[in-house]
């Protein structure tokens, strides 16, 4: 048994305030739990991009006072799962934005990025928008 597959599987949830802050606490706590589990700079760079997205459309989606985000980050053998849950109905869509939008960008970057990437319903109100990004072992830049 590798060093690698001792730390897997690994799990981590955080509840952050809806607030124009939470996805720089999500990337920070990202970061901090990816380096705990060895992921290499490709995949951790590819996993902020995606929380950072998902966690600002939460920010923008959640409805009512005091609604909280959800972020879970799963990690096994071979694939790093990104959820962020919150209160809105609505879905994701993938836009088209012209050049000057400065919004609109955020699923397409995600659908860009992830190998995969979907939409839970959960009980009552709200929803989790989850993507996974395969990880096949140590980033070759970092094995040294």
């Amino acid at each position: 048994m590798n060093e690698m597959s001792l730390l897997r599987p690994a799990r981590v949830t955080h509840r952050l305030p809806r607030n124009r802050r939470s996805p720089g606490r999500a990337r920070a706590a990202f970061r901090k739990w990816a380096a705990a589990q060895t992921l290499g700079p490709a995949t951790v760079e590819t996993g902020e991009l995606i929380l950072g997205e998902l966690t600002a459309n939460a920010v923008l989606a959640a409805t009512g006072p005091g609604r909280r985000i959800e972020v879970r980050l799963t990690l096994d053998a071979a694939v790093l799962r990104i959820e962020v849950s919150d209160a809105g109905d609505g879905t994701p869509i993938i836009r088209s934005p012209r050049p000057l939008d400065e919004h609109g960008r955020g699923m397409a970057i995600v659908d860009a990025l992830a190998d995969e990437w979907g939409v839970t319903l959960r009980p009552g109100p709200g929803k989790t928008v989850w993507a996974a990004l395969k990880v096949s072992g140590p980033d070759p830049l970092t094995a040294c």
